[in-house]
């Protein structure tokens, strides 16, 4: 890029620390309290990782990272200071950050550990960020087990500075209910945007292994084998096929419960999914509601039951006539352009898609500070994926778009 960009990353975690709920919950909680623990080993591999450090909570008991390495080759703690240093180095001007593998733990089926892991988790970042605000957006974890809870801690988030809230991309009742409707007034009301991180929802505590956990496990084990066609296969299916699933499930329930209809001032942003397969997504959600050219409106089908007269044959319809049923005044196609927004890191192919999707419908990560992000070569990657695109499209995806949403201020040039 010629020219420096006013850069938001919407996909950055906020480390905690790693006694943060062992100590900070109610006392009957603290004994199923999300902890993590770091065990050194000698590298495996000559210059290679030493420290590991392991999560304790339902669901994703064990599992294991290598620790993070940071941009000037330090290991990062979750300190603010350390954060804007590793901005700075990175180019980034403004960071959205969530939390990290607190994540796992905030959204189970047990609604009263999961809000008091989310209260204690938003006191810390009160306490630690607050000063911070003006370059940092944690966003606060709401668990929507309980509406009225809900409810109340989105207030209690607003009034203390926050920006945004975090909701779980796999909820425990479908988006599309009408029962969430004070969840979205407060919301609106309260002038903050809901974001949704992949990874986050449907734990059950007497779970041992969550779907996500078991994921992992089996990359793991590939890894550790000979490549085989079935292991090819498997990866790019879980990859790419299953990828735009739990995103895409989520927009079309948002959108078919007419959720951006009757809070038009909300923004959805969906974190860490990338957004090659949003482009396939709208052209399918509005496909649904077309009847094509040459497609013919008298077609019937169904199952015709002779024991009934012709005129009473509840088994069959003309299948095209659902496609004129579209209850809300707006396409799908035009609520994601409206309203959506998804975050990739490193997507060659939603940037070539953007006219399709909307250019303010994708925005740009550094998902920092995990190493499968791009924070180590963020400039570099940039001026790489956004060669050829025009400047305002540009300004709006690396950092525009979230920047105004979230009311970031770009410096003002000297």
């Amino acid at each position: 890029m010629k020219q420096k960009d006013f850069v938001v990353s919407g996909d950055g975690h906020l480390l905690e620390p790693t006694d943060l709920f062992k100590t900070r919950l109610p006392k009957h909680l603290r004994d199923r309290a999300v902890w993590e623990e770091d065990f050194e080993i000698e590298p495996l591999l000559e210059g290679g990782a030493r420290i590991f450090r392991q999560l304790h909570t339902p669901g994703f008991e064990g599992w294991t990272v290598s620790r993070y390495r940071q941009t000037g080759g330090r290991m990062p703690e979750g300190d603010p200071e350390m954060i804007l240093e590793d901005m700075d180095l990175d180019g980034v001007d403004a960071q959205v950050l969530h939390p990290n593998l607190s994540l796992f733990g905030l959204y189970s089926d047990d609604h009263e550990l999961s809000m008091a892991h989310a209260r204690v988790y938003t006191d810390y970042v009160i306490e630690r960020f607050t000063p911070y605000f003006s370059r940092l957006a944690p966003t606060a974890p709401v668990p929507i087990t309980d509406i009225d809870d809900a409810v109340a801690e989105i207030e209690r988030v607003a009034a203390a500075g926050f920006r945004a809230i975090l909701l779980p991309a796999t909820p425990p009742k479908p988006y599309y209910m009408q029962e969430y409707n004070p969840v979205w007034a407060a919301v609106q009301a309260n002038g903050l945007q809901p974001f949704f991180h992949t990874q986050t929802g449907g734990v059950k505590v007497n779970d041992p292994q969550s779907t996500t956990l078991k994921v992992v496990m089996e990359s793991a084990r590939q890894v550790n084998r000979p490549m085989t066609e079935a292991a090819a296969s498997k990866r790019m299916i879980t990859q790419s096929v299953y990828a735009g699933f739990v995103p895409g499930k989520l927009i079309c329930e948002l959108i078919g419960g007419g959720v951006p209809e009757r809070y038009p001032d909300l923004h959805f942003s969906l974190i860490e999914f990338n957004a090659h397969w949003l482009a396939s997504l709208v052209g399918g959600m509005d496909k649904c509601w077309v009847t094509g050219i040459g497609q013919d409106p008298d077609w019937w089908i169904g199952n015709w039951d002779h024991a009934r007269p012709a005129d009473d044959q509840p088994g069959m319809a003309q299948l095209f006539r659902l496609n004129e049923k579209w209850p809300y005044p707006l396409t799908p196609s035009e609520y994601v352009q409206r309203q959506f927004h998804v975050q990739f890191q490193d997507d060659p192919v939603a940037v070539a898609c953007r006219h399709l999707t909307g250019v303010t419908s994708i925005v740009w990560g550094n998902d920092y500070p995990h190493a499968e992000g791009t924070f180590r070569g963020s400039r570099e990657l940039l001026a790489k994926q956004f060669a050829g695109v025009p400047a305002d499209e540009r300004a709006a995806i690396v950092g525009g778009t979230l920047g105004s949403l979230l009311g970031f201020e770009a410096p003002v040039a000297a």
